[in-house]
């Protein structure tokens, strides 16, 4: 079985060197929050990860980062897709390092998989160190390991039965579908071999549902 990555396209980014004071009220920014820098990107799991990156790599958090409803398929426009996510940080320099590690992030490392051309699809990551973003998400000291886990309804929920039962993971956030993307999953905490192997087994299980959609049925 051929198992591909399906990579996430980022469509636009801009940065703010001086954002304007009514703007930086509605983000919620602090006094030394000048600058801001935005991305959209097709696949928003894995611009949250990339988000999430970004803060660990430059002086930046993520102070806006919304999905869109219906995923990139049904975007408002050609530059929409399925996530806009804001980067807030003193300077110009700092903002574009955080642009740039998300860009990286995406290109990368961060993607989704399919074993069927793309009719299924899934992410099982791995985020062995966590940034201020995604550990703050998960009410977890910063640094720690996460799995984090996605796919389609069904699949998604037998998946994070057979990950939590396959290693020593804890669910600290549960996305039950539909997601504003009509997907779901869960973002899990332990050691970072219990994220890996609970990846592993919640990518078995969405396959296994893809494979035999209805061996309930059949005994």
């Amino acid at each position: 079985m051929l198992i591909e990555p399906i990579k996430p396209q980022v469509l636009a980014v801009r940065l703010i060197p001086n954002v304007s004071p009514d703007l930086g009220k509605e983000l919620g920014l602090t006094a030394d929050q000048r600058s801001i820098g935005m991305i959209t990107a097709t696949i928003d799991d894995a611009t949250y990860t990339a988000l999430d990156e970004a803060t660990k790599r430059a002086e930046v958090e993520v102070v806006y980062a919304k999905s869109f409803y219906a995923g990139s398929g049904h975007a408002s426009g050609p530059r929409s897709g399925e996530i806009i996510g804001i980067l807030a940080g003193p300077n110009p320099a700092e903002v574009r390092a955080g642009i740039d590690a998300c860009i990286d992030t995406l290109e990368n490392e961060a993607f989704f998989y399919t074993h069927d051309g793309g009719d299924t699809a899934w992410y099982a990551h791995t985020i062995s160190r966590t940034g201020s973003y995604l550990s703050k998400a998960c009410g977890i000291p910063e640094g720690d390991p996460i799995a984090y886990l996605i796919a389609c309804p069904l699949e998604a929920m037998f998946g994070l039965d057979a990950a939590l039962k396959a290693a020593e993971v804890d669910m600290k956030v549960f996305y039950g579908p539909p997601s504003e993307t009509n997907f779901g999953g869960a973002l899990l905490h332990g050691s970072q071999s219990a994220c890996k192997a609970a990846c592993e087994a919640f990518q078995n299980a969405v396959i296994d549902v893809a494979l035999n959609p209805l061996k309930y049925l059949g005994g």
